[in-house]
């Protein structure tokens, strides 16, 4: 069972401090000095508002993960109960984005890729994208930003053993309301 971040609904209050967190904790520069260099604001968790709900939605690390499945250059793979884009093998083939399930992948500029060609050549029309979706904060002592950010704690982290304990919970009232 791979550990995923939910968010409840019911709680969010649409500020986007998970976006700002999220981005933030996934550049390696100082927030500070990131609007300076041009850093680009890329979130990995995606806040949706429609007329009556404003709901986050980022990876649910899924098991048998179909952006995995589909990757071409076996660029997504699973690692460490999570979902990963290995960002360096990603071809930009926007295949994973179709076959998300909910929508929780993203195609961003690759930095890196567009600082080599630029020292190769001015011509280079093409702006290489990779694919970016939400990581669980992977390196980040603190765990997901967004969880330890929201201000309305809508966000939850979990993990097998919370799945094990809700599953157990609802066998066991379900047991009661039959007796």
């Amino acid at each position: 069972m791979n550990t995923f971040v939910i968010a409840n609904p019911k709680k969010c209050i649409g500020c986007k401090a998970c976006e700002i967190a999220c981005a933030v904790a996934h550049i390696d520069k100082s927030v500070v000095t990131a609007n300076k260099d041009e850093i680009p604001f890329s979130p990995r968790v995606n806040l949706i508002r429609a007329d009556i709900v404003t709901t986050p939605i980022q990876c649910r690390q899924c098991e048998d993960a179909p952006c995995a499945n589909v990757c071409p250059v076996s660029g997504i793979i699973h690692q460490d109960n999570k979902i990963i884009i290995k960002t360096e093998q990603c071809i930009g083939c926007k295949t994973c984005i179709l076959a998300c399930p909910i929508g929780a992948m993203n195609m961003v500029h690759d930095e890196a890729t567009l600082k080599k060609e630029s020292k190769l050549s001015d011509t280079t029309n093409l702006e290489p994208m990779v694919a970016i979706k939400c990581d669980l904060c992977v390196g980040r002592e603190g765990g997901p930003a967004c969880v330890e950010i929201c201000p309305a704690e809508a966000f939850i982290l979990v993990e097998q053993k919370d799945i094990n304990e809700i599953s157990k919970n609802k066998r066991k009232a379900s047991t009661l309301r039959t007796v």
